[in-house]
């Protein structure tokens, strides 16, 4: 039983733990893994980033057109500096002499100016415009957007990927909590009878009561066994219904036919490995990204190059209380901005951005290492996955012939209890390993396809 325990121990946490992939066709499966592309909740983030992206790029677009700006803005002022001027003693002598000259009053006095710098009760009430003729950063900035988004929507297909091969292997789990619960089954029902038996035994005066109380005891240890089985299935259940962003009570329906739908494909492991490289989107992301590089090294050396031209212009009205009578104003501008000099900044940008295509350039070979690594171990771990299964099949047509002998033996009292209950420990657990490797070929199958981008 020591046996029966460790082989469910490894192997539930794998399934329930394990993350993406495809296996034979099912309409429940595939319904589930439907279901949770549209509900699950890391998803629906991404869905969101990727609109988020598409507004960067509405954004960068409305750079193209003009801006137009209403800013009116009123001023009080109280103390401060002063502009002093003593215009009025310089001009009123020269002004009194020209009167007494000219025997008139055409020159009047003039008081000396004392005027805060700070304007009072003044306002600049304007509308104000400005249109970029040429801007290299606005044409390479909506670019970049562009291929943000495309790397974005990469991203949402790598996480995609990872959830189809979690609903995929939890249901496995689920499935295989539900076979193994009818292993159990058929255990219990056997130890019922070796009960019923010992109870004969006991009846007729062959055997003592010792015989029952330790299969009653085989008995009980098996329900123990059905309970955590039973509390694993309700786990898994739990997990599927959350990838699917469901109620956790929610039922799981069963295809019971699954497992039994495995044909595999012929696929040879460099086929594997080429597949692998188109499909993966990492790899789709990682080239987008090299794209927004070779963007921005050309925005920077654009930048070293070429200036920035514009045209705006103000009009609206300005002065001391809003009166607006005499106050109006127009002004036109053509401008021009162009960094001549500024150390080695432009140099230090241009290389700072070929600097970073090399390091996705290197990224990019490394990922494309890492998936043919991937590739490698989930192909040979099939493979492997099959050849247990032939192993385990035979172990289990070998544990019940020997069981059939030693139950044989035990009624006829030629074998002692204890081969009894090792015979049929031996079954249930040679039964359960069949099981598990039936199921983990599924899960290899379904990790390959997930390495490999296979939906």
């Amino acid at each position: 039983m020591k046996k029966i325990i460790t082989l469910l121990l490894l192997f539930a946490p794998f399934l329930v733990f394990s993350q993406a992939g495809g296996v034979p066709s099912s309409t429940i499966l595939e319904s589930y893994i439907q279901e949770g592309l549209k509900q699950n909740l890391g998803l629906k983030q991404e869905r969101l980033e990727t609109e988020k992206s598409v507004e960067n790029i509405n954004q960068a677009k409305a750079n193209f057109m003009p801006k137009v700006t209403f800013s009116p803005t009123y001023s009080l002022a109280a103390g401060g500096r002063k502009l002093a001027f003593p215009i009025g003693d310089l001009l009123n002598p020269v002004y009194s002499t020209l009167n007494q000259l000219t025997k008139t009053n055409n020159f009047p006095q003039v008081e000396n100016v004392n005027q805060l710098l700070a304007p009072n009760n003044f306002h600049d009430t304007k509308l104000s415009f400005q249109y970029p003729i040429f801007n290299t950063d606005i044409r390479y900035n909506l670019l970049i957007q562009r291929d943000l988004l495309s790397a974005q929507e990469a991203k949402k297909r790598v996480l995609e990927n990872e959830i189809r091969y979690s609903i995929t292997t939890a249901y496995l789990q689920y499935l295989q909590t539900l076979e193994a619960k009818k292993i159990y089954q058929v255990s219990r029902n056997l130890l019922t009878d070796f009960v019923k038996l010992n109870e004969k035994l006991v009846s007729n005066n062959v055997a003592t009561k010792d015989v029952i109380y330790s299969a009653e005891y085989e008995v009980s240890k098996l329900d123990q066994q059905v309970a955590t089985l039973d509390k694993n299935r309700q786990s898994v259940q739990v997990f599927l219904n959350y990838l699917m962003n469901r109620d956790f009570s929610t039922e799981i329906i069963a295809d019971t036919n699954l497992v039994n739908g495995y044909i595999g494909f012929p696929t040879s492991l460099s086929q594997a490995k080429e597949d692998a490289l188109k499909n993966r989107q990492e790899i789709s992301q990682i080239n987008t990204n090299i794209k927004v590089s070779e963007t921005a090294i050309k925005l920077q050396q654009m930048n070293a190059i070429r200036p920035q031209v514009f045209v705006g212009g103000n009009m609206g009205f300005q002065g001391y209380g809003y009166t607006f009578k005499n106050q109006a104003y127009v002004i036109g501008q053509l401008g021009l901005s162009w960094d001549l000099y500024h150390g080695y900044e432009k140099k230090s940008k241009i290389q700072q951005a070929k600097i970073q295509k090399n390091i996705l350039d290197t990224k990019l070979e490394e990922v494309k290492q890492q998936i043919q690594l991937q590739v490698s171990q989930a192909y040979f771990e099939l493979e492997a996955a099959k050849k247990s299964l032939v192993t385990a099949q035979d172990g289990t047509k070998k544990a019940e012939k020997y069981f059939k002998i030693v139950e044989s033996r035990y009624r006829n009292g030629q074998a002692i209890m204890i081969e009894y209950l090792r015979a049929s420990d031996d079954i249930i657990t040679a039964r359960l390993q069949e099981s598990v490797a039936k199921y983990d070929i599924l899960v290899k199958q379904a990790a390959l396809d997930k390495v490999g981008a296979v939906k």
